[in-house]
């Protein structure tokens, strides 16, 4: 049976600037693979595909992680007969989305006006395409950049293309270029370059284009593309080991094999078609980032060039992930399933901390500026604790502990923390800074999981410092209001205090999101709040409330507050990461119930086959829903535990990279569990990451009654 039927890559692309359903594209690639293809509809920034827009631009090669952070390395390729239209909104011609196939191994599209039809398969490195041209005459390939300098040349043999783009957004060095090669097997008869509708003199210019006319002929034409972010000659190198010897059906096959296999390795039962294209289609987005930014050279070693320093070293590199969302619950998916990538990862941001002497907060494909917190620090000490240590931990921790106690200064735009020097001195972040509670609480926790780093070390000194800084997310909380609020450098709270207003001290929320992030501490959170039923209490509040808003420090209504408000889901915001543990705290107050029935609710009403409950940024969204629909969380990252839920499917069955398998099985209906058992020993709440990954039958039955 094959699973790929089930994924619809179109999930989640329903959004526009003002209201997200996932903010994602229909991405065609391998599995994290360093070019990513899609549907360009129209030439903006962020947004250029829109579902409900009916002409296609082109197949745009594309590293847009969130229309947030913006593309990088962009071009469009588009096949055309009969009068010759260059530009964009010339070029765009009729296509119909629900006639097209989009999967992950392949996109297929007629081009209604002329009966063209286009065909693409992906490489980690490239693509091959396949043009079934609807008449043998007046043929021709368009190529455009879509930003920044670009330079395209047809080559002596008539049929190779190469050029290059340095459009980006950010996060690059000055030097910094993405390189292509394009392979045709029908001879070129001329070609030029040409700006907006005109064809222009030499062969480089800003966002320029490349019409390449074919000689007559009625056979399909293929076009075998690849990529690399070093030089022309690495790009022709990827072409020869990924292309050079395949057809269009045999890309076809590879990717189709590689998308079944790894959709395969957890095989979920169910007789709702719905929860079935739902949860596979969560599952792929969960494997397309990060980025493999590597490639490997001539005589077989990984090398890459990199975002941080302009120069070409050994090893793996990955790029595009925001650790704000992914630490939560992507790259906890992925120490199940993907250990050694999962290592691999890691290896390439210690490369990162070499190359700039920072590690990265969101590389994108370099240091980036976005978000609170340095949450690599989350998932490197998540790593260790589930003994995943074949990476430089003691680099590592150097780079964790120069962050947490080193002012950027003169450093790159987007490493360390923000405001370091008033959370040393005050044990958190000043009221007048901008999302202050949020940063102060982010770094508390960051500073546990350096701490847990420096205790894997023996560095008993620097865990206890970093322990005790952990606790300082107490200093904020405010019992007079029941909210973590910002303080002033004196001690004073900040005036006025509204607990429905988003902004301000908070970062893409307000009290009732912000003042959970405690993972690290669940039981002294609680005991802020006044013991169990107090934090029971206030959850259900949370829960039951009107979903009220103030724009408060923000100038509009985000779009997380629209998207919070629609749910209608009290002051819960699943549709931004800041909540996702959140349910997960009734275990803390021994509340199994509730986490069960809520948990639950948000996997049968919040996620649907094509929408998502917000931003995805880049598989957290998804990955919250494979775990909890599987039956366990990860509350808290850096400890190798996973708190219990309530398991969607009647049956799952988990591959686990050391052989064995774990099987989920989930008796009788109702979305309340009276029990769990594991190989037939009965469990509490949780559940180790060592159990979970030593395999067995992990038994839940159900129940409609808590």
């Amino acid at each position: 049976m094959s699973l790929l039927q089930y994924v619809d890559p179109l999930q989640g692309t329903y959004s526009h600037y003002q209201f997200s359903t996932g903010n994602s594209l229909p991405i065609m690639a391998m599995p994290y693979g360093m070019a990513h293809w899609t549907i360009q509809t129209d030439n903006v920034r962020g947004w250029f595909f829109n579902p409900l827009t009916p002409k296609i631009q082109g197949i745009r090669c594309t590293h847009q992680p969130s229309p947030w952070m913006g593309d990088y390395g962009a071009f469009t390729v588009l096949p055309q007969v009969g009068k010759r239209l260059l530009s964009c909104g010339k070029r765009a011609t009729a296509f119909r989305l629900d006639k097209s196939t989009i999967k992950p191994h392949l996109i297929e599209v007629e081009l209604i006006g002329s009966g063209t039809k286009l065909s693409v398969s992906p490489t980690v490195r490239g693509a091959i395409f396949r043009f079934h041209f609807s008449q043998p005459t007046h043929r021709r390939v368009i190529f455009e950049g879509t930003k920044g300098e670009t330079y395209f040349s047809l080559q002596d043999d008539n049929r190779t293309i190469v050029g290059y783009t340095r459009g980006n957004s950010g996060g690059v060095p000055e030097n910094f270029a993405h390189y292509f090669v394009a392979v045709l097997d029908a001879d070129a008869t001329s070609s030029s370059a040409f700006k907006d509708d005109e064809f222009i003199e030499g062969s480089t210019g800003d966002a320029i284009g490349f019409c390449v006319e074919l000689a007559d002929g009625n056979a399909p034409v293929s076009m075998r593309v690849a990529t690399s972010f070093i030089s022309l000659d690495q790009a022709k190198l990827n072409l020869k080991a990924e292309l050079e010897t395949q057809t269009f059906d045999s890309v076809l096959a590879d990717a189709e094999n590689e998308w079944e296999n790894l959709l395969g390795t957890i095989q979920v039962e169910s007789d709702d078609l719905d929860r079935l294209r739902t949860f596979y289609s969560c599952f792929y987005r969960t494997k397309l980032f990060p980025r493999v930014w590597h490639e490997v050279d001539a005589s077989g070693e990984m090398v890459h060039f990199s975002p941080y320093d302009g120069q070409v070293h050994d090893g793996p590199l990955y790029a595009d992930t925001g650790f704000w969302d992914t630490y939560r619950t992507l790259f906890p998916l992925m120490t199940i399933l993907e250990p050694d990538r999962h290592s691999e990862v890691l290896r390439g941001f210690v490369n990162a901390y070499h190359e700039s002497g920072w590690l990265p907060q969101w590389p994108s494909p370099g240091h980036r500026v976005c978000m609170p917190g340095t949450h690599l620090d989350v998932t490197i000490a998540d790593a260790i604790a589930k003994g995943l240590t074949d990476f430089d931990v003691a680099a590592a921790l150097d780079g964790m502990v120069r962050h947490a106690d080193s002012p950027v200064g003169d450093g790159p735009h987007g490493a360390g923390r923000d405001n370091i020097a008033e959370y040393l001195q005050h044990g958190y972040v000043l009221a007048t800074s901008h999302a202050s509670v949020s940063q102060s609480l982010d770094y508390a926790y960051d500073d546990w999981c350096i701490g847990q780093v420096a205790t894997y070390l023996g560095q008993s000194d620097l865990a206890d410092r970093m322990n005790a800084r952990a606790l300082n997310y107490q200093k904020l909380w405010d019992p007079s209001v029941g909210f973590m609020r910002a303080r002033h450098a004196d001690g004073s709270w900040m005036q006025p205090f509204d607990q429905f207003a988003w902004g301000g001290p908070y970062c893409e929320g307000g009290p009732w999101q912000s003042s959970w992030a405690i993972q690290h501490d669940p039981e002294g959170l609680m005991d802020l709040l006044g013991g169990p039923e107090a934090l029971t209490a206030k959850m259900d509040e949370m829960l039951s409330l009107p979903p009220r808003f103030a724009c408060g420090g923000y100038s509009q209504e985000i779009h997380e507050i629209t998207e919070m408000a629609v749910a209608d889901f009290g002051q819960y915001a699943h549709s931004n990461q800041p909540v996702h543990h959140v349910l997960f705290l009734y275990a803390t107050a021994g509340r199994m119930d509730r986490l069960q029935f809520e948990t639950r609710r948000i996997l049968e009403e919040y996620y649907q086959p094509t929408t998502l409950p917000g931003d995805e940024d880049n598989g957290e969204m998804c990955a919250w829903y494979v775990l909890c629909a599987l039956g366990f969380y990860p509350f808290c990252p850096g400890r190798a535990e996973y708190i219990l839920a309530s398991p969607l499917f009647p049956r799952a069955t988990v591959s686990l990279p050391n052989g064995k398998s774990l099987t989920v099985l989930a008796h009788g209906s109702g979305r309340y569990v009276s029990s769990v058992k594991l190989n037939g020993v009965e469990l509490q709440t949780t559940i180790s990451h060592q159990d979970l990954v030593s395999g067995g039958t992990l038994e839940f039955t159900m129940s409609d009654r808590s």
